[in-house]
């Protein structure tokens, strides 16, 4: 992604209506930089509100709109363009640019997804599984947890770190249904189990992003340590923002 003289708004060669971005992209808040980033720029393209062909605003005015540093940006062009939504090019003409979308198999898996998600109030469930996830990280924090349940939490934890690609996320289920668990309430956990299944069908239907990940890890190591030094509070404001990163990226491939 290079940034030149042509790439400004005023450049050569710019693309005309940059201000119709302005509802799209804002400063994105501090804890989930990648995955709002994300979100919005997904937005802007699956919106249309940069046509097929023509060039997003050069890397140093997004990564100013939306309070980001050019290596972050640069994590989240990377994967538009791994999902063929973007293509980097170089020169003094050059910067990233929309790619046609591709015609969707006929009675293929992009049909199946639409059907998938459409049958889903996804905003219900985002708002549902954030309300159990960050009442259970409270109560787990305040009522604190014995010698073996602190074990389970950090047995937990350490099999999301150690588990392959393809595992993650059933590793990740896991940690967070023993969480709820932890917390006490057989009906949160019931709760939970059920929203956490939807959640993982939309999850289903969008990438594994390492740098998401990575991501996830630190705010679930960050998580249990508030857990367990008894600090509700911090639990309970990292397991938002944790829900929040999530919901972020669901809403920007699926919204």
């Amino acid at each position: 992604m290079t940034d030149t003289a042509g790439e400004s708004g005023t450049g050569v060669g710019a693309p005309p209506g940059w201000a119709r971005l302005t509802p799209v992209l804002r400063q994105v808040r501090a804890g989930n930089g990648f995955e709002e980033a994300l979100e919005q720029i997904l937005q802007v393209v699956r919106l249309g509100l940069v046509p097929a062909g023509e060039r997003l605003p050069p890397e140093r005015e997004l990564a100013e709109r939306m309070g980001i540093s050019r290596v972050t940006l640069r994590e989240v062009l990377k994967v538009l363009q791994d999902q063929g939504l973007v293509e980097s090019r170089r020169g003094r003409y050059g910067g990233t640019f929309v790619l046609p979308r591709p015609d969707p198999p006929a009675m293929g898996a992009e049909e199946a997804l639409r059907r998938r998600v459409a049958s889903v109030d996804m905003e219900d469930v985002l708002r549902f599984r954030e309300v159990l996830e960050v009442g259970a990280a409270g109560l787990c924090a305040s009522q604190g947890l014995t010698a073996p349940e602190r074990a389970r939490l950090r047995a937990a934890l350490a099999a999301t770190h150690d588990a392959p690609l393809s595992d993650y996320r059933r590793q990740d289920t896991l940690f967070h249904l023993a969480l709820c668990e932890l917390a006490g309430s057989a009906t949160l956990t019931a709760q939970y189990a059920a929203v956490r299944a939807t959640v993982n069908d939309l999850l289903d239907c969008i990438p594994l992003l390492v740098r998401n990940l990575e991501h996830s890890q630190q705010q679930h190591t960050v998580l249990v340590d508030a857990v367990l030094e008894r600090d509700a509070e911090a639990a309970r404001a990292v397991m938002r923002e944790h829900c929040c990163g999530t919901a972020a990226l669901l809403r920007g491939f699926l919204a």
